[in-house]
């Protein structure tokens, strides 16, 4: 599901539309970069378990970004962040338990 905002924000890279929030300082254009490359390029590794914990550790920096930069000054109640807390935990929960069994980190360890 976060893979769908992960795609338009690599269609604006592509497209050169660097029209983006600047969280953190790093200007809008790197933001939506690593932004893009999180949401688009790591949650593809996620579903195929390749690197796993390397993309979900990633991810989780990403959310963190997003509730603690995005949601709680933009003064959100605890339902406006929800989706991201959500995500958070998940990938939390995917960096410490790891890959399943069917995942490409396993078949390449053989």
């Amino acid at each position: 599901m976060l893979y769908g905002h992960g795609w338009g924000k690599l269609m604006s890279v592509i497209n050169g539309n660097f029209e983006f929030g600047d969280p953190i300082g790093l200007g809008p254009v790197v933001s939506l970069i690593l932004a893009a490359f999180a949401e688009g390029i790591c949650t593809i590794f996620i579903i195929i378990g390749c690197y796993t914990r390397l993309a979900s550790l990633i991810l989780m920096i990403n959310m963190t970004v997003a509730v603690l930069f995005y949601h709680l000054p933009a003064g959100d109640a605890f339902g406006g962040m929800e989706t991201a807390l959500l995500y958070l935990l998940l990938f939390t929960i995917i960096f410490l338990v790891g890959p399943g069994k069917f995942a490409l980190d396993n078949k390449s360890r053989r």
